[in-house]
Order: structure tokens, then C-alpha cells, then sequence
């Protein structure tokens, strides 16, 4: 469970196999989820770099009771090692797919790895690895489990009161979502009876999804194609 942590800690990374490691910066690592939920899936990890040390990074609760200005140091780094990530999860769907669609960036309030993490996620949750309805609600992207990048460094902008409510990351409050409710899917919030049903209507999703990109595809070619 601490493996990110001894990830982080290396000052050095070529100790770390291409088949971890992604891509690195002087503040953040990207490394391959082993167990991803969708099918492009990495982590962006915080180096561990004074004045912060491990424990400050445990999870982005941990990281959140830091000053705020330090916290917020940390998340931009991530926002910017994401926005490169992104930029190759984009170029490889066009390499495979010859269409982009969206990421996702986000955390979990509640981690079982000991180390800060950032998910970068392409949106389709289709992927063997999801198993179960605790995977696929923490991945579901308005359920509320999942804390999207963009809405968690909205917090710093909002008035001191609200900053203080968001930051707890009661453990309380997030657990029910994993747990209660239908298996409903993240694109057209119809209710499914089980995981295998969920996984079928949702690789049904993807190919429509690549059904009317080819089509746009087509469509150019033609309009290019006209004399």
C-alpha cells in the first residue's frame, strides 16, 4: 500500500521500469495504474520534496491541512504534469482510434494507498479491471466520490468559510457513495441490475461512441475529396 511513497522518495528515477513509469518532472512522477478503470488510466504522484515530507502527502486531506499557499503549490504542479499526460493519452487515441475524447483528472477523498495521487483518466470507464460497483462508483464522474482537479483547486478561490467546510474530506460522508444507490451509467443515468450488464452497456456506449466519430471521419473525407 505504500508503494507510491517509495516512488516518490527516489530521487533518482531510472531505477523505475518503462513498463511503471510514464513521464517525470522535477515535482511529479506519472506511472501506469496497474489496475486501470479505464482504457487509459495513470497516476500522478507529488515528489516528496522539502519542506514536505511523507507525511504531508499521505493522502489530499493530509495535504490540505498544509498552508494553503503550499497545498496549492503542490496541486498546480499536478495540473501541469496532468496537462502533459493528457496531451499523450490524445495522441495515442488518435495513433488507435483516429478520434479524441474526453480525460478526466480527479482524486478520491478516501484513498487505499498511502501516498497523494492524481487520477488522469480517459472517460469510458471500459476496461476488464472494473470489477466491481465500489470501483465504478469511485470513478463515476458526477456521483461525487471522484474530485475533479479543476473543482478542488476551485476552493482556493472561494471564501475562507467554504475553503475550511470542502477541505475535512469527511471519510463519513463519502463512504455511502460507493455503496448506496443504483449502478447507474456515468453517460445516460440509466439503472443497471449488475456489474456484467454495467460493462455491456457501457462497451455498447464506446462503440457507438467510435460508430459516430468513423462517421464524422467519413464525412470529411468526402467534403475534402470533392473537387
Amino acid at each position: 500500500l505504500a508503494i507510491f511513497r517509495s516512488y516518490a522518495s527516489k530521487p533518482n528515477t531510472i531505477t523505475l521500469p518503462p513498463s511503471i513509469l510514464l513521464s517525470h518532472s522535477e515535482t511529479c512522477l506519472t506511472v501506469f495504474d496497474a489496475f486501470p478503470k479505464s482504457i487509459f488510466h495513470f497516476l500522478v504522484i507529488p515528489r516528496i520534496q522539502p519542506p514536505l515530507s511523507a507525511r504531508h502527502l499521505t493522502d489530499l486531506r493530509s495535504l490540505l491541512r498544509c498552508e494553503k499557499s503550499t497545498a496549492k503549490e503542490v496541486l498546480m504542479n499536478l495540473n501541469e504534469e496532468a496537462n502533459n499526460v493528457k496531451k499523450m493519452i490524445e495522441e495515442e487515441m488518435m495513433k488507435l482510434y483516429k478520434f479524441k475524447w474526453e480525460i478526466w483528472m480527479g482524486f478520491h477523498p478516501i484513498s487505499s494507498m498511502e501516498h497523494l495521487h492524481l487520477h488522469v483518466l480517459s472517460a469510458d470507464l471500459y476496461s476488464p479491471k472494473m470489477k466491481s460497483k465500489k470501483h465504478y462508483n469511485s470513478f463515476h464522474p458526477s456521483l461525487g466520490f471522484f474530485l475533479h482537479l479543476k473543482d478542488v483547486l476551485s476552493w482556493f478561490d472561494a471564501v475562507p468559510s467554504y475553503y475550511q467546510r470542502m477541505i475535512k474530506l469527511d471519510a463519513s460522508q463519502y463512504q455511502s457513495l460507493l455503496k448506496d444507490g443504483d449502478l447507474c451509467c456515468w453517460q445516460c443515468d440509466r439503472a443497471l441490475e449488475s456489474m456484467p450488464k454495467l460493462k455491456a452497456h457501457l462497451q455498447d456506449e464506446f462503440g457507438k461512441l467510435t460508430t459516430r466519430e468513423k462517421a464524422k471521419l467519413e464525412r470529411k473525407r468526402k467534403r475534402t475529396d470533392v473537387p
